[in-house]
């Protein structure tokens, strides 16, 4: 049965902070990720699962939020190393100016597959395939490249699955059952699928295959690094925002493996200040998976279904 906002949740996790600082710190964390359009309506049709459903195991990997947000920033990351996924941003995007955009702009679209009703998730899955019919061009090394490209959909969302995961395994729960791992990546590869992505790993094994398969087309250019210079100065409108910005960035890329942290060339120091970013975020994790609750997106779905939010983080 789903617990009304007011009743304790008894979520993993000794929480540092008082609960008047995770209200602020709540209040901080909208201000950075609201949007002007309105977000789909969460709390109806009621019984409704969406695309997963409250037994699925992406219901529990996407609820939580400091790892979610840990694990987006890997994944924009992981993104860049790409050559054709970064060319589609170089040439349709100011990503100078819009990174925070971008970064929403993924956290809604994972956001509304995960958690609306089914309409509203196959009306955002139509609006991202609308929006790759104009993304197309020609690569800095003369390739041809398109969003709609098979290929191409199938190393991003790979690079999201795999961080998302890798996210709730070191900020959540350390000892996710590799079965459970197993379905997630199955259950998030049909939204992959419905965007044009093929051969999408649905397993652990699979996808180690495919990273190292495609592993000799990643490359760490000037342009790469112009873009993660872009990430790495994103404007955050929240109090001490330079603070929370390197936390929320270093415990990201400390997740990225040691292959693609060789390919960027991270220094011994660098490596050290993310998994210093890392142990903070783990220690302040809890307040932030607490503060982030009542209301929020997978509490409302829970609510729409009659699910039990504080479910979503019993295996």
């Amino acid at each position: 049965m789903h617990k009304p906002i007011g009743e304790p949740l008894n979520l993993p996790g000794f929480k540092i902070l008082p609960r008047s600082a995770r209200y602020r710190l709540r209040n901080w964390v909208i201000n950075v990720l609201s949007r002007d359009a309105p977000a789909p309506d969460y709390d109806f049709p009621k019984g409704d699962p969406g695309l997963f459903g409250p037994e699925s195991v992406t219901w529990k990997i996407h609820a939580d939020f400091p790892s979610m947000m840990a694990g987006g920033l890997a994944a924009l990351t992981l993104q860049s190393l790409h050559p054709l996924a970064l060319a589609g941003v170089w040439d349709h995007s100011n990503f100078r100016d819009e990174m925070l955009a971008r970064l929403r702009g993924t956290i809604a679209f994972v956001a509304r597959t995960t958690y609306a009703p089914r309409v509203a998730a196959e009306q955002a899955i139509a609006r991202v395939r609308a929006i790759h019919q104009q993304v197309h061009g020609t690569a800095a090394d003369g390739r041809p490249y398109s969003a709609e490209d098979p290929r191409l959909l199938t190393w991003v969302h790979c690079a999201e699955a795999w961080s998302f995961l890798e996210g709730y395994k070191t900020y959540c729960l350390p000892n996710v059952h590799r079965d459970m791992q197993d379905r997630y990546l199955n259950e998030t590869a049909r939204v992959a699928e419905a965007l044009g992505a093929r051969n999408v790993p649905r397993s652990l094994a699979e996808m180690e295959a495919y990273f190292q398969s495609v592993r000799p087309e990643l490359v760490h250019d000037e342009r790469t690094r112009e873009v993660l210079g872009a990430l790495e100065a994103i404007r955050l409108p929240i109090p001490m925002a330079k603070v929370g910005r390197r936390l929320f960035l270093g415990a990201g890329v400390a997740l990225l493996p040691g292959w693609a942290m060789d390919l960027m060339d991270k220094s011994r120091l660098e490596r050290l200040r993310n998994h210093a970013a890392a142990r903070s975020l783990k220690l302040i994790a809890p307040s932030i998976r607490d503060a982030m609750a009542e209301g929020g997106l997978a509490w409302r779905a829970c609510a729409r279904t009659g699910a039990d939010y504080a479910d979503l983080f019993r295996w």
